[in-house]
Parts: structure tokens; sequence; C-alpha cells
């Protein structure tokens, strides 16, 4: 025991790797020290409506083209089989309503799509309010200049909250041209070329290619947000 407590009393011998020297930690930054809950709750609710851009995206690219192309491409298929046949004769009971029912299916796809898009618009306009609801709040506790000094860079809480409006123009025309395209999809009459042209304003989404999420508020908050998180 004495031999080994022994080991404690002098220096001991210095090993062939030193012990780096510890770093000192990064100082937060002076946005994330001061930022207030209306910091916080701003940047999670323009990302909770980017979430919505996405999703809204992801139904009209996604399910709703691959809905409509299918469609075409049942209607285009029994179109086909009915030709190549000889006069007087009757097609397979079967594939007529294996296409009939693919058909039913797109339509059904499709009319989900449109119900899903409503609710997103809704959702849309629901954020947009509870920031205006947070503005007014704000402004109350705080007063006007306050809520017209910049949050992070160069934008204010104002600004923010009164241009995000704007963003609902082209979302509701969005829903309205693609509401509007499905009843023209609709009826098994519709030719093979004005089914093209539908589903190429589809794809096209011109309203969103202008006033989109991704058209104008990204950049603007990867700039003026701090801590915007990468996208998708």
């Amino acid at each position: 025991m004495s031999g080994r407590l022994a080991s404690f009393r002098g220096p001991s011998t210095p090993t062939s790797s030193p012990v780096a020297a510890r770093q000192p930690s990064t100082p937060a930054s002076p946005s994330r020290l001061s930022e207030l809950p209306h910091h916080r709750t701003l940047r999670s609710q323009l990302l909770e409506l980017r979430n919505v851009a996405y999703e809204w995206e992801d139904r009209v690219s996604g399910q709703g083209l691959k809905a409509a192309s299918s469609l075409v491409d049942a209607r285009t298929e029994l179109d086909n089989e009915l030709a190549m046949l000889s006069v007087g004769k009757q097609p397979a009971y079967p594939f007529v309503l294996e296409k009939l029912h693919s058909m039913e299916m797109c339509i059904e796809d499709l009319n989900e799509v449109i119900r899903r898009l409503e609710k997103l618009f809704l959702k849309m306009v629901k954020i947009i309010k509870g920031l205006e609801v947070l503005l007014h709040e704000v402004h109350k506790t705080k007063g006007w200049k306050f809520v017209e000094e910049p949050l992070w860079v160069t934008w204010s809480l104002e600004k923010f909250v009164t241009k995000l409006p704007y963003i609902l123009k082209p979302y509701r025309r969005s829903l309205e041209t693609h509401s509007d395209l499905v009843e023209q999809l609709r009826p098994h009459d519709v030719t093979f070329e004005e089914s093209r042209q539908i589903i190429a304003i589809w794809q096209a989404q011109p309203h969103l290619a202008q006033g989109g999420w991704d058209a104008i508020w990204e950049d603007i908050c990867s700039v003026e947000v701090d801590r915007w998180s990468s996208p998708r």
C-alpha cells in the first residue's frame, strides 16, 4: 500500500501525447441572446408556412399529376382497344370494367387533391391571421416603434406581417385553377389533345411560378431570419 501511495508524492512523468488544451466555447450570437418570444413565434410560423407550401407542391406535382396522367392513359387505352374492334363486335367486358374502375379511382384521387389543397389554403390563412394577432399584441405591450424595429437583419415584425398576406393570392388562384382543371378532366368524352393541354397547365402551376413560396419567400427568409433552416 505504501509503495502505491508513494507514486502520488512526486511529479508524474509526462506522457508522449500531452492532453490538448481546452478550446474556449463559442459565445452565442447577439441576435440569439436578444431573441424574444415573438422572434421565435414568427420563425416557427414562417417554417410552418413553408411546410404548407411544400405539401402543396407535393400534392399537385405528385399525387395530382399522377392521377391526371393515369386518367388520360386509361381513357387512351380504352379508346385504342375500341378502335381495334371489328364493326359490331363488343369489347371484352373485364377489360372495359377494369379501365372504367381505374378512371373512377383517378377522378377520386383528383377530388382528394382538391380537398387537401382547400385545407392547406385555410391553414395558410390561419397562420397569417395568427401573426396579425401577434403583431397587435406586441404593439399593444411594446408600442409601434418597437414593432417597426429590425428583428434580425433589416425586416421588422410589422413588415413581415403586412407583406405575408400577399402570398395568399397566388395560392388561391392556384386552387381555383386546379379545381377548374379537375372539372375539365371529369367528363369521359374529353379529347386526348384537350387532356394534354390540361395536364400541361396543371404541371406548370403558372400562378406559383411567380408568386409562390420558393419564388419569393425562401430567399427573403434565408437572409432576414436568424437560424433559418435549409429547405428540403
